[in-house]
């Protein structure tokens, strides 16, 4: 039986009536405002070739691991689901994922692709097993239609710009071909780099050594000595700016920084490129390494981005056959009070430095994060992010944070995704659970509703804006 697929104009406001109508008027100030998504990881690729994307299954199934670990928690292979295998056969894996639609009630990932299917294809009827050809017959024939390239749908969906994110090792060739389309007027597309130096800062990521001979080869530095190596980062952090780079991005294990002299960063840099590298010098290496690149964006500007405390590829065996970012990264506890002071103790009262605090551990939002945003001047915090990207970790972010960082503080929100399609779904849910709450304080008298007009245009639009120099 085929159930009607209907967006419910009032979706994520609040229950009471009052409040509710508080969130109508404010949502409809934010709507229609252009997407600024600071920090993803969608395929620059994309944009740079304006190539049809292929079908149902390898444009929405395969690049989302939202969707993929709650299938393959339900013992259901990722090789079925087209997930590492090419061989799969893409309407096959699709089906698999439609049969099992329902296991997605209640989350995220329910509503964004609800969101897709209804806004961007125009589907009326729910998506489950008995409608799964129907979607991939309708989706795979829109994708090969100018109106579904990437670039055609980047300005559909009111992206004024959008970050992706890349390697010290990536050539930049697909953003240069991007920035050739703008200069000659083919596309006016605004899709800049960010630096995610993880696999030539951190001395147990895969290859470590391998990645170092490719930096120097990039560079033209010698990145086997401790000062040609902070030489090619500042080389390369160079070529990020020229293709429209504003920010750098650490996804470290932990929060921990530390202020080495330069005689123990040499002796710690030695260790690190040697044959063997002990847990204990590779952390204390990308503890360092964050507070050297601190001074880093204190020179030339880029907004620092630190996203610790996820433990990456937890499932040994997953990672072994499948490689890396398939859904099997978990979330752990965080200090950052102090884990951040050496970084702070040397930058924290640079008013020209901007550091965005990020974290899985949501307790550490009214003990930590809110009281250290809300007193140095170089902090601020980014939204709830990954496993908290959800109605229900927005209104905690918020609820949490705000009494002591106030909303100044924060960024507004960035989409993080992988997934093209998702980003103004993503954005969609941020600025109404946003309106949601600022309705809340209206109703109780804590703010003038054409105070919380204005925040809301702030979180939407403004503060990510300012805080990505953008």
């Amino acid at each position: 039986m085929t159930r009607p697929l209907t967006l419910h104009p009032d979706r994520l406001f609040p229950s009471d009536p009052g409040q509710r109508d508080i969130a109508r008027r404010l949502y409809a100030e934010v709507a229609s405002l252009p997407i600024i998504s600071p920090h993803g990881h969608t395929d620059p690729s994309w944009f740079a070739g304006n190539a049809p994307f292929g079908n149902a299954a390898e444009l929405l199934l395969h690049p989302d691991h939202y969707l993929f670990r709650m299938l393959y928690s339900q013992g259901i292979s990722l090789d079925a689901l087209g997930i590492g295998n090419p061989g799969a056969d893409p309407r096959e894996s699709w089906r698999l994922f439609a049969r099992n639609y329902h296991l997605f009630r209640g989350t995220p990932s329910r509503m964004w692709m609800d969101w897709v299917f209804a806004d961007a294809f125009g589907f009326d009827v729910q998506f489950s097993g008995e409608t799964s050809d129907l979607y991939y017959d309708r989706i795979t024939e829109a994708l090969a239609t100018d109106a579904f390239r990437p670039r055609a749908l980047f300005d559909r969906f009111g992206i004024e710009v959008i970050a992706t994110t890349e390697s010290p090792l990536d050539t930049l060739g697909h953003h240069a071909a991007i920035r050739a389309a703008n200069a000659s007027g083919e596309w006016s597309g605004r899709v800049i780099t960010a630096y995610r130096p993880d696999p030539v800062v951190d001395p147990e990521f895969g290859g470590f050594r391998d990645n170092l001979a490719r930096f120097s080869e990039l560079s033209g530095e010698d990145a086997f000595s401790y000062a040609g190596y902070l030489a090619a980062h500042r080389n390369r952090r160079a070529c990020f700016e020229a293709m429209g780079a504003t920010s750098t991005d650490h996804g470290h294990p932990t929060a921990a920084t530390a202020d080495l002299s330069d005689a123990e960063a040499e002796a710690l840099f030695a260790r690190v490129t040697g044959p063997a590298v002990s847990p204990a010098d590779a952390e204390l290496f990308r503890a360092h390494m964050l507070t050297v690149m601190a001074g880093m964006s204190l020179d030339d500007g880029l907004v620092m981005q630190i996203h610790p405390g996820a433990f990456r590829n937890h499932n040994a065996w997953l990672f072994e056959h499948y490689g890396r970012d398939k859904g099997a990264d978990i979330p752990t506890g965080t200090d950052y009070v102090h884990a951040l002071r050496p970084l702070l103790g040397r930058y924290g009262n640079e008013a020209g430095l901007t550091v965005i605090l990020f974290t899985l551990d949501e307790t550490s939002y009214a003990r930590e994060l809110a009281p250290l945003a809300g007193h140095y001047p170089a902090l601020k915090l980014g939204p709830a992010w990954w496993f908290h990207d959800s109605p229900e970790g927005m209104r905690r972010f918020r609820s949490q944070t705000t009494e002591t960082a106030g909303f100044y503080n924060t960024v507004g929100f960035n989409d993080d995704t992988r997934a093209f399609l998702s980003i103004p779904a993503r954005h969609d849910v941020a600025r109404r659970i946003d309106c949601g709450f600022l309705a809340g304080l209206v109703a109780e008298h804590r703010m003038a509703e054409w105070e919380a007009a204005e925040l809301a245009i702030d979180l939407s639009y403004n503060l990510a804006k300012a805080a990505y120099k953008l």
